[in-house]
């Protein structure tokens, strides 16, 4: 929960100041810092990404009265539907988001794994067996 909130306002805030492509960077930081568990991180990333998207989508959508959105949804195979356009939106966002936070926490395992590798004693020198 903690994740999501995190990829959902920092996203939504650095997208203002730079191009929509920092979320992959935000969303890979944020899970490699916060994520525990691939699934769940993904989950996060998705989900957060994707409903920052989907509430800028929509708000640009009402907002225009759906002039743009039904243009660039003619320019696509969407049939002119802007609200198709707005869901497109929302889930290609929410995958890209989804799966740089999946990655974030992949490299979060593999270098705690690689920490926490016992370190085997050396063992010692051969015996001589006596009788």
């Amino acid at each position: 929960m903690v994740l999501f909130l995190l990829i959902l306002v920092l996203a939504a805030i650095a997208q203002l100041f730079m191009p929509w492509w920092i979320i992959t960077p935000l969303c890979f930081a944020l899970a490699a810092w916060r994520g525990r568990k691939g699934g769940q991180a993904w989950l996060a990333g998705f989900a957060g990404v994707g409903l920052g998207w989907l509430i800028l989508a929509s708000w640009l959508h009402v907002r225009t009265e759906g002039i743009l959105s039904h243009r660039v949804a003619q320019l696509l195979p969407l049939g002119g539907h802007g609200w198709v356009l707005v869901l497109v939106t929302a889930v290609l966002g929410g995958l890209v988001g989804g799966f740089a936070a999946l990655a974030g926490t992949w490299v979060r395992q593999a270098v705690l794994s690689q920490r926490q590798v016992p370190v085997e004693p050396l063992q010692p020198a051969a015996r001589k067996l006596t009788l």
